[in-house]
Parts: C-alpha cells; sequence; structure tokens
C-alpha cells in the first residue's frame, strides 16, 4: 500500500509536464499516461469495492502469473480499453484525480481480503493480487513517462 502511495506522489510530480510528448517512447503525452494510470487505479478500486466475494473464481491464467510475478507489462500489446483512456486533461483534472485515488487506496484497504476485480486477461484478481496489480500497472507508466522527460 505505501508503495502505491509513493508512486501517486510521484506521479503528482509530474502534472507540470502534462503536455510533454516524445514520439520515440509514446504517442501519447505525459498527462495521457497520468490520466490513464489514475483512471485504471480508480474503475479497479471501485470494482473490487463492488465486487461480491462468493462469486470470486479461481482460473489458471499463465500471463497473470508472469507479469505479476516479474512486475513487467510488455509495452506496446494491448491498447487502454475505452473506459480508461482520457478524455481532457488539465493540471486541475489531473490533481483532482490524484486526490481521489488517494481517498480509494484508502478505501481499498478496508475491503474483505475475498473482494476482487476481473481482468480481461488476468481473470478475477483478490485484493492482495490487485495490490500487486496495480503496483506493476502504475510502475509500468512511471517507466514510460520517465523515459519521455530523461530524453
Amino acid at each position: 500500500m505505501q508503495k502505491l502511495r509513493k508512486q501517486l506522489d510521484e506521479l503528482e510530480s509530474y502534472i507540470p509536464h502534462l503536455e510533454v510528448r516524445n514520439d520515440a517512447i509514446s504517442a501519447s503525452t505525459v498527462g495521457w499516461q497520468i490520466e490513464h494510470d489514475l483512471l485504471v487505479i480508480s474503475s479497479v478500486i471501485e470494482g473490487v469495492k463492488r465486487s461480491d466475494p462468493a462469486a470470486y473464481k479461481w482460473q489458471f491464467k499463465p500471463l497473470k502469473y508472469v507479469v505479476l510475478w516479474r512486475g513487467v507489462i510488455p509495452r506496446g500489446k494491448v491498447g487502454a480499453p475505452k473506459l480508461v483512456t482520457p478524455g481532457e486533461i488539465t493540471q486541475d483534472t489531473l490533481q483532482a484525480h490524484i486526490i481521489l485515488c488517494r481517498q480509494r487506496l484508502v478505501e481499498l484497504e478496508q475491503v474483505e481480503a475475498g473482494n476482487y476485480f476481473t481482468h480481461p486477461f488476468f481473470g478475477d484478481l483478490k485484493k492482495k493480487e490487485t495490490f500487486r496489480f496495480l503496483y506493476v500497472h502504475t510502475e509500468h507508466h512511471l517507466k514510460i513517462i520517465r523515459e519521455m522527460l530523461a530524453n
């Protein structure tokens, strides 16, 4: 949980660079990367909160274990679903979304361990796996942002 909070702090520190684009790294802007990740955090936590632990279905998904164990999401393999595709992005909207995600992280801590969300490729992820997924996903986008700003 603390790792995710630190990642949110780092995302917030990049808000002033929201317009930066580096086509050699990504076709999107720094702001797009930030907002997409915040949309994922927010929507995943809402899904976990709404879930019914009794409906959880375990499935062996090799990709899930590789990604969560290695902590790396391959780049350029999958596009962002519409639900987590950013619209208008401003410093104010990003700042407000950072605040919302911090609140939602607190809410995620309070849900039962059996609550889960269903990932389109990984299947159902219980609370503990959800924390790991959010960390890995956020780190994926932070790496992209760091590279965009380093060049």
